[in-house]
């Protein structure tokens, strides 16, 4: 099974590491941003690494993880003409977009494919005690607080990892990969 990942930022970055840590060795990645050295408070990069590819680098951060796994990435601007084909190969999409006309352009193109889609929404601000899962449609996971977004408030890694490592848990469970 096939897992694509639309962006290798907070979210991206740390749902790849968290399936990588769990045993998922094949990913299909799309970015096309550099580290930032304002990145480093919330995503799997290091600060020799900045001005790099996110995904060329985010790849060569998995492989330490695992050295055998097939990780498939692209400096790429997703967007309605290559969206669906790029991830036509993968069985589940994980949304990981900043910005929320990009976020609904994923869900357009990629919901009717039938694929699993997790996404995010309310991912900022340093409160944790509101983040929830909310499946909104068949196949269609969204974790967040549905209230504090990004365009508003500061992005801190807790909220940020631990977003991600339920969105992992979705992809998981619903992707048939938690051992009986």
């Amino acid at each position: 099974m096939k897992i694509g990942i639309a962006g290798a930022g907070g979210i991206g970055s740390n749902v790849a590491v968290h399936l990588v840590r769990t045993g998922i060795s094949e990913l299909k990645i799309a970015d096309f941003d550099i580290i930032e050295k304002s990145n480093l408070n919330r995503q799997f990069y290091f600060h020799h690494q900045i001005g790099a590819s996110k995904v060329e680098t985010l790849k060569k951060n998995l492989l330490d993880i695992n050295p055998k796994g097939n990780f498939y990435v692209e400096n790429i601007k997703l967007n309605r003409e290559n969206m669906s084909d790029f991830f036509k190969d993968c069985d589940i999409v994980v949304e990981a977009f900043d910005k929320s006309k990009y976020k609904a352009m994923l869900i357009e193109e990629i919901y009717p494919l039938g694929k699993l889609i997790v996404s995010a929404s309310g991912i900022a601000h340093w409160d944790l005690g509101n983040i929830k899962i909310k499946e909104i449609m068949p196949n269609l996971f969204v974790v967040g607080d549905f209230e504090k977004g990004i365009e508003n408030f500061k992005t801190y890694s807790p909220k940020v990892s631990i977003a991600a490592a339920m969105m992992a848990g979705i992809v998981l469970e619903k992707g048939g990969f938690y051992e009986k």
